[in-house]
C-alpha cells in the first residue's frame, strides 16, 4: 500500500500511525532499512522536520532502531510496545505532552527570546541572582559529569519569572513540563553530550550578561541564538544518524 499524503494536526503522530501500519502489515520487514527521510517526506507531502518526529516516535514505541552513520531500521515485533498513550481532549498536561519537540523547540526561539528581552528591562536583583545561581547549578552539574538538565530548566524558568508577566511565565514551564516526556528525553539522547553541554553554558552565560546589563535586544539575541544552536545540534546529530 503507498504512502498517503497527511493534513497537519499533531502532524508527527499522523506520520508516525501509518508508517507503524505498514511495518505491521509487512510493507517495511523487520530488519530491513527504512527510506531516507527526505523521500519519506517527499512521499508523504510532509516537512522533514515531521517525519523525524514521527521517527522519534516509533523509536521510542520500538518499532524502529537508529544507527548511527547507518539508518533507521525496522526492530522486530518483540521490540514493540504500540503507540505512546495519548489523552483525547485533555487541555492540560496530555496536551503538552503530545507536542512535536522540533515545533516546541522552534516555539520557544520566538517566545522566550522575547521573554528574554522583557527579563532584561524588569528583572530585579533577587531575579538577577535566581538566573546567576541556575547557570551556577548547570556548570556543578557538568562539572561532576551530570547532564545539567535540572540546572538548564532552573535557568529558563528563573528567566521567565524575571520577566514580570505571569502568563509567560507559564508558557515556558508548560514547555518544561513537556520536555520530561518520553519523546524529548529521546531526543536529548541523540544529541546532549558532553561538547553540547559545554556549547550550552557559555550560550547561557551571554543571556545572563544581557539582562545583568539591562540590554533587552541584547538579551533576545543571546536567548534566540542559544535555541536556534540547540536545534541545529540536534538536526547535525540526527542527519549522521539518519545518514540522509
Amino acid at each position: 500500500m503507498p504512502l498517503q499524503t497527511v493534513e497537519s494536526s499533531r502532524l508527527y503522530r499522523q506520520i508516525a500511525e501509518q508508517l507503524r501500519g505498514l511495518i505491521a502489515q509487512g510493507e517495511f520487514a523487520a530488519g530491513t532499512r527504512l527510506p531516507a527521510e527526505r523521500d519519506l517526506a517527499r512521499q508523504l507531502g510532509v516537512s522533514r522536520p515531521s517525519v523525524r518526529e514521527a521517527l522519534i516516535a516509533l523509536e521510542v514505541e520500538g518499532w524502529v532502531e537508529v544507527r548511527t552513520g547507518s539508518g533507521i531500521y525496522v526492530q522486530p515485533p518483540r521490540q514493540r510496545i504500540g503507540a505512546i498513550a495519548t489523552r483525547p481532549g485533555s487541555s492540560e498536561e496530555g496536551e503538552s505532552a503530545e507536542w512535536g519537540p522540533l515545533q516546541l523547540m522552534r516555539a520557544r526561539e520566538l517566545v522566550e527570546a522575547e521573554v528574554a528581552a522583557l527579563a532584561a528591562r524588569h528583572a530585579r536583583r533577587p531575579h538577577i541572582a535566581q538566573i546567576a545561581s541556575a547557570l551556577a547549578q548547570m556548570r556543578e552539574e557538568a562539572e561532576s559529569g551530570t547532564e545539567p538538565r535540572s540546572g538548564d530548566e532552573a535557568f529558563h524558568t528563573a528567566v521567565a519569572q524575571a520577566c514580570g508577566n505571569e502568563v509567560l511565565a507559564d508558557t515556558v514551564r508548560n514547555y518544561w513540563s513537556a520536555r520530561h516526556g518520553p519523546l524529548f528525553l529521546r531526543l536529548g539522547e541523540h544529541f546532549e553530550n558532553p561538547a553540547s553541554w559545554s556549547a550550552a553554558l557559555v550560550e547561557h552565560d551571554a543571556v545572563l550578561e544581557a539582562i545583568r546589563a539591562r540590554d533587552a535586544a541584547a538579551a533576545r539575541a543571546a536567548m534566540q541564538q542559544h535555541l536556534k544552536k540547540s536545534t541545529s545540534r540536534y538536526s547535525a546529530s540526527w542527519r549522521r544518524a539518519n545518514h540522509s
